[in-house]
């Protein structure tokens, strides 16, 4: 039986409480669509805030969650929907948070959270500079997938989508469904953003979610967008525009993943003597 689901777009802003109602909004948007489970880029809580007040904003996931999450989990209680979003959360350090992905479920529980473990650091000729070390600290692990009423899924955040290995490891733990909330920028977007998701997609023969914030942020920071959804087959199933607030939707069919995964078993195929 194949499920609906939604992935969302927009573009964050330094309100927590309004990237919160933005939230909202398109949870409620995602049932009127029938969807069982919406998935929001990374940073949907903030972007673009100073450091210091970063600093301030950021909650745990566990114990005193803050307004974001707090106000995610009860309509996603109320309206009895899955939810994947990314978030900034506090970390051990004075200076640094985590980037953080949760997954919550219909009964408004927080179920899990992944810490990225790649982060952002690049130079790019002609484009932004962006370090992301200077003030988040990576995780150190993988979290194992999540059974959901989708699939299994399999959380990363942004540029974990360039790491193949993460992706396969998370298919070999047992995921159907690979999740990646993003903040692309425009120029690497242009460039690599679709054909990187229908590869993680295709080499792993499972769907990949892949939600992205949209739009300018600031003077100095815009995002791609173009939030997708893809199968196991490499075939984009729906999209979102390069700028606009929204949803697109598609359904998740595990009995077609199955199919493409035992006509063509190429995890059993992989020489482990060879290569790990």
């Amino acid at each position: 039986m194949a499920t609906r689901i939604a992935v969302a777009q927009f573009c964050a802003g330094q309100s927590v409480a309004t990237n919160l109602t933005t939230c909202i909004r398109l949870m409620s948007q995602a049932c009127k669509e029938s969807a069982k489970m919406i998935f929001f880029p990374e940073a949907s809580d903030f972007i673009g805030n100073p450091s210091e007040e970063a600093l301030t904003l950021a909650h745990p996931v566990d114990g005193d969650t803050g307004p974001f999450l707090t106000g995610l989990c009860a309509q996603a209680q109320q309206l009895g929907i899955w939810c994947s979003v990314g978030i900034h959360e506090k970390s051990p350090y004075q200076d640094k948070l985590y980037n953080t992905h949760v997954l919550i479920n219909h009964h408004g529980d927080i179920v899990s959270s992944y810490r990225k473990i790649h982060l952002f650091d690049v130079n790019i000729a002609n484009g932004p500079i962006l370090m992301e070390s200077n003030n988040t600290v990576s995780g150190t692990q993988l979290v194992a997938p999540v059974p959901t009423p989708a699939g299994r899924v399999g959380l990363g955040i942004c540029y974990d989508l360039r790491f193949p290995e993460m992706a396969l490891a998370l298919r070999k733990q047992g995921a159907e469904i690979l999740t990646y909330p993003s903040a692309f920028t425009v120029k690497t977007g242009e460039a690599h953003w679709e054909v990187l998701l229908r590869s993680r997609a295709i080499e792993t023969q499972s769907y990949v979610v892949a939600a992205a914030q949209a739009g300018k942020h600031s003077d100095k920071r815009a995002s791609y967008g173009h939030s997708m959804i893809v199968d196991p087959w490499g075939k984009v199933l729906a999209e979102c525009d390069g700028h606009s607030e929204g949803i697109a939707v598609a359904f998740v069919d595990l009995a077609s993943l199955t199919r493409i995964r035992a006509e063509m078993p190429v995890l059993e195929h992989r020489r482990y003597d060879i290569f790990p």
